[in-house]
């Protein structure tokens, strides 16, 4: 038989119990509640050679498996355009610097007191146990729907600066080598010149490469080159960043972030998102197949004692810098013991710490162990903590949504959604309505209007709320608050209601294109429109030069929108605006052939 047929033999072999495993460990502990990332660990240490012995080679596995880490920061950059990213930077810099440097400095005094830990072995271990699981910890955010909201911004805000910090720990374990081999390799400061290049590299290639590449792929229609192009996008901008000894994940980041203000983004988000999920899953497998037992065994008191005061000394410092940052202390609390594990770089970090003679061999196996343990306490921690974590509300003046029958669910009851809920009463549509305003609130309640207390962007309030029978759901907030992924969300979760939202200018309608709202309308463009034709019948201008003007601009506005989709550019279709100072020859050829508007590109409706 020949090798390739061997290991093709060997792949198959090896596939059956693997996928087998982990399809009843992750449904078991899904259904107790505890998250498919204890089941994937689980099943990976059964079927590993440390208990059954039916699957080997873990360390094979964790190479291609970590590319399901890279994917899944591709993916968040796709949520992050460069805007919000910046609005961000106070958190990043500010929440993941001091969380990274006191973390690790605590947890490396703790390791020093120990006998038999050096100083620059304490150091070694510790700052790699500040860094905590993203894997772990961003779909815990997606699943309860939390990713955008201020909480999960501050969480991601801290472990984007932890990928961030990896190439300042590699340094610093490089600075405190024992091995000769490393005198050779590149200083500090030149590494941090090479993170610079390459971040600038990944953002002109970005510009000026991926999205005409994109836009091409789009024109031919090939759906499938969608996934050969988005897969090459992440592996590629990885690769890079890997080949100057930087973070692979950092270079992945970068390159979703670049496009995540372009119009290709949810195609991309669908066509990456199954190999994220199958290769994270394979990820967690191989950190549970790679668990020393053996170790454990001999030292289990230091294995649960070490894991247990890394969860707790994490969770207290990453409490106390919450608090700091003025967070309530329900949130800061919740946000401690969401980081409080350690991370998957950490055995990365633990592998530059051996091969630079800081530690032995024996010592990273150990703490790759508690590593795994304490991420094994993330999801008991959360379902123990949670009515402890949950900000309490006065049920005898705000109560929470409940489920009551009505036919339609209306997010955000300020000025607009007063609007859209009274007309929808007045045809008799029964109305239940969600507002976080506690002014707001108890004004309306003085009205006659009962308005609950909650987050209506997050999909189990609306659950809650009846959104499984609703016809219905309308986003009426104020802001940018509702993205398109959150009406995807919404939608995969309530299929059979019709969603509106509430877009607060033409940036916020491009990005919702593609989405499956039933509608989205501009808030300001009918109120605007009112006032112009009021403004021509004051001034004398005929009732049917009006009408044609009014048709004009709306048949110009959405060629602009259709431009500005296409090209993902807000700048593009300058010349279909109106320009003051009168009409010109093309204009005045136009307006003379009265049409019926076009129909809006958005599903549905994109009113505006």
């Amino acid at each position: 038989m020949s090798e390739g047929a061997q290991a093709s033999g060997s792949l198959l072999h090896d596939a059956v119990p693997l996928l087998g495993f982990a399809l009843i460990f992750v449904l078991l502990f899904r259904r107790l509640g505890l998250g498919a990332t204890l089941g994937y660990l689980v099943a990976g240490a059964l079927v590993g050679p440390q208990v059954l012995n039916l699957v080997g080679g873990a360390e094979s596995k964790m190479d291609i498996a970590e590319l399901g880490i890279v994917l899944l920061l591709f993916l968040v950059g796709l949520e992050l355009n460069p805007t919000r990213l910046w609005r961000m930077k106070g958190d990043i810099f500010g929440l993941g610097l001091l969380q990274v440097v006191l973390c690790g400095l605590a947890i490396a005094a703790i390791l020093w007191l120990a006998p038999s830990f050096s100083p620059s072995a304490a150091l070694a271990l510790g700052l790699p146990l500040a860094l905590s699981s993203t894997a772990q910890v961003l779909p815990m955010l997606q699943s309860a729907g939390r990713l955008r909201t201020p909480f999960g911004e501050r969480a991601f805000a801290i472990l984007l600066f932890q990928d961030l910090s990896i190439v300042p720990l590699i340094t610093i374990v490089a600075a405190m080598s024992r091995n000769p081999a490393d005198a050779g390799g590149p200083p500090g400061w030149l590494l941090t010149l090479y993170t610079v290049g390459a971040i600038a590299a990944l953002v002109a290639a970005g510009r000026f490469l991926l999205r005409p590449l994109f836009r091409l792929i789009g024109n031919l229609g090939e759906r499938e080159m969608f996934v050969f192009a988005g897969l090459f996008t992440v592996i590629a901008s990885a690769a890079m960043m890997e080949a100057l000894g930087l973070s692979a994940a950092l270079g992945a980041f970068v390159a979703g972030v670049m496009l995540a203000d372009s119009p290709y983004r949810h195609e991309l988000e669908a066509d990456v998102e199954p190999f994220r999920s199958i290769l994270l899953g394979l990820f967690f497998l191989a950190v549970g197949m790679m668990l020393d037992l053996g170790v454990v065994a001999e030292r289990p008191l230091f294995v649960v004692s070490m894991a247990l005061t890394l969860v707790a000394v994490k969770a207290a410092i990453i409490t106390a810098i919450g608090l700091a940052f003025r967070m309530g202390w329900r949130q800061a609390f919740a946000l401690g013991l969401l980081l409080s594990q350690g991370g998957e770089f950490g055995f990365v970090l633990f592998a530059q710490a051996q091969n630079a003679f800081l530690i032995a061999p024996e010592a990273a196996s150990l703490f790759g162990a508690i590593v795994t343990l304490s991420m094994a306490t993330t999801p008991f921690l959360m379902m123990i903590t949670q009515r402890f974590r949950v900000e309490p509300v006065n049920h005898q003046e705000r109560d929470g949504p409940q489920a009551d029958g009505s036919s339609a669910i209306i997010v955000g009851y300020g000025r607009f959604g007063q609007t859209v809920g009274q007309m929808l009463a007045a045809q008799g549509i029964a109305v239940t309505l969600i507002d976080t305003d506690i002014e707001i609130i108890d004004i309306a309640g003085q009205l006659g209007a009962k308005v609950y207390y909650g987050d209506g962007t997050r999909v189990d309030m609306l659950r809650q709320a009846g959104a499984a029978d609703a016809e219905l759901i309308l986003f009426c907030n104020d802001g940018d608050g509702v993205d398109a992924a959150l009406v995807e969300a919404v939608h995969d979760s309530f299929p059979n209601a019709a969603i509106f939202v509430r877009a607060f200018d033409r940036r916020a309608l491009l990005a919702l294109r593609g989405s499956p709202a039933a509608g989205v309308v501009r808030e300001v463009i009918e109120s605007a429109v009112r006032m112009a034709r009021d403004a021509m019948t004051a001034v004398g201008v005929d009732a049917g030069e009006i009408d044609r003007t009014e048709d004009l601009y709306r048949r110009r506005d959405h060629e602009r929108l259709k431009i500005q989709h296409e090209a993902g550019d807000l700048l593009s279709a300058r010349a279909a605006v109106i320009a003051a100072g009168g009409w010109n020859e093309a204009e005045l050829a136009e307006r003379e052939r009265p049409a019926p508007l076009p129909e809006p590109e958005v599903k549905g409706s994109a009113c505006g």
